[in-house]
């Protein structure tokens, strides 16, 4: 063989070598984006639940549940009360009307029955609920407390993920980690949407 042939054969070789780096490299990044978009739609799907066992805990109690053993026993143990609202409309002299509100307490049901039933979530797991899934079993940070809004005092709650897996949410001291609700404002959004 003479020279030519062996050095195009060595750069054949360092192409097929530096062609299968960058579609390793490529690939490695599209499964990366994956893997954290399917972690975050898990993580998005608990901070609803979780959001939704909030409410029904401050429309019982007056207040959010601060920690997760509050929050625990509430959708082992609480109930849900089932209210109906009936209205009667009744017409007076000159055309004026007059409105009367009715409430009855038609029974209860238990939280977990309500919120966590097996159609919705089949695989649903209490003790699991407050694990940041993709985490190694790290849990949510959970904060409840009362803020002043024009001399009136009003509950707030925020459930946040303490360490995300995306490097964009990590920046700033994880200012952008996934989250619902607000330390500052009556908000129950997460900030995903």
């Amino acid at each position: 063989m003479n020279l030519s042939k062996v050095l195009s054969l060595v750069f054949l070789l360092v192409a097929i070598g530096l062609g299968y780096y960058l579609y390793k490299g490529v690939e490695d990044v599209v499964e990366d984006e994956k893997k954290i978009a399917l972690t975050e739609a898990a993580i998005i799907e608990k901070l609803q639940m979780l959001r939704d066992a909030e409410l029904a805990y401050q429309a019982s109690n007056g207040k959010y549940a601060g920690s997760w053993d509050s929050l625990k026993s509430f959708i082992k143990t609480g109930k849900i009360w089932l209210v109906q609202r009936t209205e009667t409309t009744k017409l007076l002299e000159y055309g004026k009307e007059e409105t009367t509100v009715t409430f009855d307490t038609l029974g209860s049901v238990p939280v977990i029955d309500s919120l966590f039933n097996e159609r919705k979530f089949p695989n649903f797991n209490l003790d699991a609920l407050a694990v940041v899934p993709g985490s190694g079993g790290k849990q949510f940070e959970f904060f409840a407390n009362k803020v002043e809004r024009n001399s009136y005092e009003i509950s707030v709650f925020e459930i946040r993920d303490p360490s995300p897996i995306n490097p964009a949410r990590r920046m700033n001291n994880n200012e952008k980690a996934l989250k619902v609700g607000s330390r500052t404002d009556a908000s129950t959004e997460g900030n995903w949407q």
